[in-house]
């Protein structure tokens, strides 16, 4: 069978991992609320009504991505293709394709920030394998302005960071979002695993701190992985109305 990401692969290694999805989701909650198009989200409703669930449900469309064959995969991308083409007709514009690019330089610059930080460094190829498997996706969407080799996406990754994040009311409300839907303790949870995978720019703006009170259970975390308890401290971070979505975290989609 023809996948779109070959077995063996360090994306599904990444991607198969809840623990390492929990810093994805992390990192992206946190950039999500300071970039200049998050207005776009806030379009629907949706996002900050649930804030969690819009970010589950973008989480789901890469993991079925990710490991699916070939076809189905390309079935995903075009439903996420229809959706945003949706969101566009009923506002009136499009969406800028910056826009559409920042959103995949998270989830590749998140994958490897998260596994790097729960698991060892990545090789430079490794870390191209990353870049590659989100680019195929960014083409099959029809994402123009696309950096096409791995030491290119660096520069302008950079460069989005410089130029497409700012603190407005958005962050401010959604942030004020997440503690409504986190409570104050899961909350500050949430900010303490921000400040371990963010980018100094995104970490600036929000002014989360320099130093992660998780940082020393970050060895205990990992023990609980290898004694199978690690499903414990994933109730403890997430909400128990998401938890049909906590369990699937370490299971391969179908």
């Amino acid at each position: 069978m023809d996948y779109f990401v070959k077995k063996g692969s360090v994306v599904r290694r990444i991607w198969g991992s809840g623990d390492t999805i929990l810093f994805i989701f992390a990192g992206a909650s946190a950039e999500f609320a300071l970039n200049k198009a998050v207005d776009w989200l806030y379009f629907t409703g949706r996002l900050p009504a649930d804030p969690l669930g819009r970010l589950f449900s973008t989480v789901g469309y890469a993991r079925q991505i990710v490991f699916s064959e070939k076809e189905a995969a390309h079935r995903a991308i075009a439903k996420m293709a229809s959706i945003h083409a949706g969101v566009e007709a009923s506002r009136g514009q499009r969406i800028p394709d910056w826009a559409y690019r920042d959103v995949l330089f998270m989830l590749i610059d998140y994958s490897i920030r998260a596994y790097e930080l729960l698991e060892r460094k990545l090789t430079r190829a490794e870390k191209a394998e990353v870049f590659q498997v989100f680019y195929a996706v960014g083409k099959r969407m029809g994402i123009k302005g696309l950096p096409a080799t791995y030491a290119d996406w660096l520069v302008m990754r950079a460069e989005h960071l410089d130029q497409h994040l700012v603190h407005s009311h958005y962050t401010t409300d959604l942030y004020r979002q997440y503690r409504k839907h986190l409570g104050p303790v899961r909350y500050r949870l949430l900010r303490q695993a921000q400040i371990l995978v963010v980018p100094q720019r995104v970490n600036q703006l929000l002014r989360l701190g320099r130093v992660s009170l998780l940082s020393p259970v970050l060895g205990l975390y990992k023990l609980s992985r290898k004694l199978k308890a690690e499903w414990l401290l994933k109730h403890l971070i997430l909400p128990g109305a998401y938890k049909a979505e906590i369990k699937a975290l370490d299971s391969r989609p179908s």
